[in-house]
């Protein structure tokens, strides 16, 4: 619902102030480009554009093209891949891929972040870089992050969390009677 992918049956979903669930088809559209950024669990990046056109999609569909390439260079160095600006997506690691989708998710400077199952496909190691990439670049961009994750014990401390279980919401983490025991 957050993604406005779906619309709610019932009740409204408010993001900066605006009313999304009023939002026509086209509005909806431009609200998600300009104000919601996305991470999924495969990079999804076009492996025929490179690593520079990739982050650039995004800003290059918003119209908004000014100071692109600056913010995208930018992006790229935070994340650690500006050598990499040139290579196709094709030709980059998996956690090279996750960095640039993540880079590509921020280039429009969203409210809200969402990130689904960001580290699903990644060893760990690479898994614990890629959090630790998302943490700094919320606090360093003052970004809110939505991550869903079925690894909860990869992200650490962070600022809030809600556990789903059996179509319920708990506020933090697994209430221990419901915890499955083997």
């Amino acid at each position: 619902m957050i993604g406005l992918l779906d619309r709610p049956t019932n009740g409204e979903i408010f993001i900066d102030g605006t009313n999304t669930t009023t939002l026509v088809d086209d509005e909806i559209s431009s609200f998600r480009n300009k104000k919601l950024g996305f991470i999924f669990q495969f990079s999804n990046l076009l492996t025929d554009l490179s690593v520079l056109e990739n982050i650039l999609l995004p800003r290059q569909i918003a119209g908004t093209d000014n100071l692109a390439e600056k913010d995208a260079l930018e992006l790229l160095k935070a994340v650690d891949l500006e050598d990499q600006i040139h290579k196709r997506a094709n030709k980059i690691s998996g956690g090279q891929a996750q960095r640039v989708a993540i880079a590509r998710g921020l280039i429009n400077k969203p409210s809200i972040v969402l990130a689904d199952e960001p580290t699903g496909n990644l060893d760990s190691v690479t898994s614990a870089t890629i959090v630790q990439l998302m943490k700094s670049m919320a606090k360093k961009l003052n970004q809110t992050f939505i991550i869903v994750t079925h690894d909860r014990e990869h992200f650490g401390d962070v600022d809030r969390v809600i556990t789903i279980k059996d179509g319920k919401a708990f506020e933090g983490d697994l209430p221990s009677e419901m915890e499955i025991t083997a």
